[in-house]
């Protein structure tokens, strides 16, 4: 199964949810895209992070600049076409995106949702309690429902807010699968204790 780790916002932690998903449920990872913070990018912390019997593939696209794809790929002269995207032929894969759903990847107006639906992945996505992200993710959920994707679950990232989580479960009709605790360390043990409620989402 190719499992696409997408979030509501830049920065509310798809990577680290991308690297426990891995451990707990025996998956490969791959970045398609990385734009910004090419020393330190997603993939190679990833790979610091996870098992060693895990595999990170490279990103399809690296971009130098922490910007949104279509400017990034502008900038560094680089094209960016959704059809040229193929993701491995690994069978049990976790996809992490860039930014949220509707980021454009070119001036055609390709979004990373886009890009989701053009690898035929499912979806888990990434939410994190702020004043706005109950509206952030209600607007995540039904873009997602709009292309017809399936969204297997919310991950909250941080502190739960059982009044937020409750209403955008009931408006959305998607499950919150689990939290993630903030930590300044990512520790294999770390990882190993967060994945543990995730071992069984997509059984």
């Amino acid at each position: 199964m190719k499992l696409f780790v997408t979030g509501i916002d830049t920065n509310v932690g798809k990577t680290v949810v991308s690297a426990i998903l891995a451990n707990a449920l025996g998956y490969d990872y791959w970045k398609p895209i990385q734009s910004g913070d090419l020393k330190n990018s997603d993939t190679k912390k990833v790979k610091r992070w996870i098992d060693k019997e895990r595999r990170c593939f490279p990103e399809a696209i690296k971009l130098k600049n922490p910007l949104s794809p279509h400017e990034s790929a502008r900038i560094d002269k680089k094209k960016i076409i959704l059809e040229k995207f193929e993701a491995p032929k690994e069978e049990n894969l976790i996809i992490e995106g860039a930014g949220g759903l509707m980021v454009p990847m070119n001036d055609k107006g390709d979004c990373m949702v886009d890009l989701i639906k053009h690898l035929d992945a499912k979806v888990v996505l990434v939410s994190k309690n702020y004043l706005g992200s109950i509206n952030h993710t209600l607007m995540s959920c039904h873009v997602l429902a709009s292309y017809g994707l399936e969204n297997i679950g919310i991950i909250i990232n941080g502190d739960p807010n059982p009044a937020s989580e409750e209403i955008i479960a009931k408006v959305s009709g998607v499950p919150i699968i689990g939290h993630v605790s903030w930590t300044k360390r990512f520790t294999k043990k770390f990882l190993s204790t967060q994945g543990e409620q995730f071992q069984t989402i997509v059984k």
